[in-house]
């Protein structure tokens, strides 16, 4: 009878060597996914933190410091005729406004002559100014508090040395004109409705919405 090979005892063996191999790579194979979780979990917080916007809160008071916390508001409506252009000035956190415009004195008439010759003017606030359903255009522009300062003042003293209208020399566009230009904005032409010469004011100054004057 010939003896045969024992097999069994040979797999057994090969069978204990498998186990063993396996039990040794196992604890790599989990260790290299944690690794690799770990490294997917920071990544995704990176990119969440630097591509997630600043909050709301941040953005607005951002917005808030850059345009500042003082305005002039060129504003044109409409009236019986021709329309009328003026200025609101004041501070961003205020309600009350100050209003500043060229108009004849009077009624009708006053209006009527004007076309003719120079009659007395009114520089404040006229009738519509304040109603925001008149309201046909307006370009408002911010200033810092030193810059509102100057402005606020130059409106008073043009106010004040503003004693006649005229439709042709001395009218409401080439009032809020000679505002705009003290603050260094580009002017267009002053003889033309207010309504177009706001509209235009804005577009020859890119819409640019902070005002820096230039040194005294």
């Amino acid at each position: 009878m010939t003896n045969k090979p024992d097999r069994s005892g040979s797999c057994i063996l090969a069978g204990l060597a498998l186990a063993a191999m396996i039990a040794c790579l196992m604890p790599s194979v989990s260790a290299h996914e944690a690794n690799k979780r770990a490294a997917d979990a920071n990544a995704l917080v990176t990119t969440d933190s630097t591509s997630r916007p600043a909050p709301q809160s941040t953005r607005r008071s951002v917005a808030r410091v850059e345009k500042g916390p003082y305005y002039v508001d060129f504003r044109a409506r409409t009236a019986a005729s021709w329309g009328h252009a003026f200025v609101w000035y004041g501070k961003t956190s205020e309600k009350a406004v100050e209003v500043a415009g060229l108009t004849p004195a009077g009624d009708t008439l006053a209006y009527v002559l004007g076309h003719i010759t120079f009659v007395p003017s009114e520089t404040g606030a006229s009738y519509g100014d304040l109603d925001p359903e008149y309201l046909t255009a307006s370009y408002r522009v911010y200033l810092n508090e030193a810059d509102a300062k100057r402005v606020f003042a130059y409106i008073k003293k043009l106010q004040a040395n503003s004693p006649v209208w005229n439709a042709e020399t001395a009218n409401c566009t080439g009032f809020i004109g000679d505002i705009a230009e003290f603050m260094g904005l580009q002017v267009p032409n002053r003889w033309q409705r207010p309504e177009n010469f706001v509209n235009r004011l804005k577009e020859m100054n890119g819409g640019r919405q902070m005002v820096r004057l230039s040194a005294e």
